[in-house]
């Protein structure tokens, strides 16, 4: 385990900015499905009290992001391959939603967002690969003018970014996701609300599935709950 302790503010609530560190951590793979942790060797890489430590670690397992280890202690959340599946329904309802609103409204996707999607899906920074990616996504949640749009995609944000972390880290098909992404923008842009919402629907169908299949090959010992 390797965690960074420089997103850690001088002074500040060190309870959530722990939590954010190791939520991080779970998402960049730095710690891996059952990996176990102790609030001594996490106080000590980020130079904290055990106390902010283990409340963040309450709000860790209370969020679903680590689990009671076999005997004692706590080790990082298998991923539940049947829960992720459903998470991306309920993702999938929400963009088509978003990008039928916002085709409906004739929104420019800002196209920067694509142009960085683009040049970043060529690095090996994975972090900043599945900022690009849910920026492109959460665009369109604004976009489509309803602000309970975002407000639900984002209950899940932080569990969407692990699932994203553990497939980008081997996918194959970086170029083509932002190609996806491109063909939805313009969609919107021109008002084409059929098109927006078919492709909305074929892209995170399409991602479900990857991601899946991608999950079932990486962790074929994870069960649904």
């Amino acid at each position: 385990m390797k965690l960074n302790p420089a997103s850690l503010p001088a002074r500040s609530d060190f309870v959530d900015a722990t939590y954010r560190v190791l939520v991080d951590a779970i998402t960049d793979g730095s710690l891996t499905p059952g990996e176990r942790i102790t609030q001594e060797e996490i106080a000590e890489q980020l130079g904290v009290s055990r106390s902010p430590v283990l409340q963040a670690l309450r709000l860790l397992k209370k969020d679903g992001f680590i689990e009671d280890a076999p005997g004692r202690g706590v080790q990082v959340a298998q991923l539940d391959i049947a829960w992720v599946a459903n998470l991306y329904e309920v993702r999938g309802a929400l963009d088509a939603l978003a990008a039928r609103l916002a085709a409906e409204r004739r929104y420019v996707i800002d196209p920067s967002l694509i142009r960085h999607g683009r040049a970043i899906s060529e690095s090996d920074d994975l972090r900043a690969i599945i900022d690009a990616d849910l920026a492109f996504h959460n665009s369109i949640y604004v976009a489509s003018g309803n602000p309970l749009i975002t407000e639900s995609a984002h209950r899940y944000w932080m569990h969407l970014r692990r699932v994203m972390g553990a497939v980008h880290r081997a996918s194959k098909h970086r170029a083509t996701l932002w190609d996806e992404h491109q063909a939805i923008a313009v969609a919107i842009a021109e008002g084409n609300v059929e098109q927006a919402v078919l492709l909305s629907d074929l892209h995170i169908a399409q991602a479900r599935t990857n991601l899946v299949k991608e999950l079932e090959r990486m962790y074929p010992l994870s069960k649904a709950h």
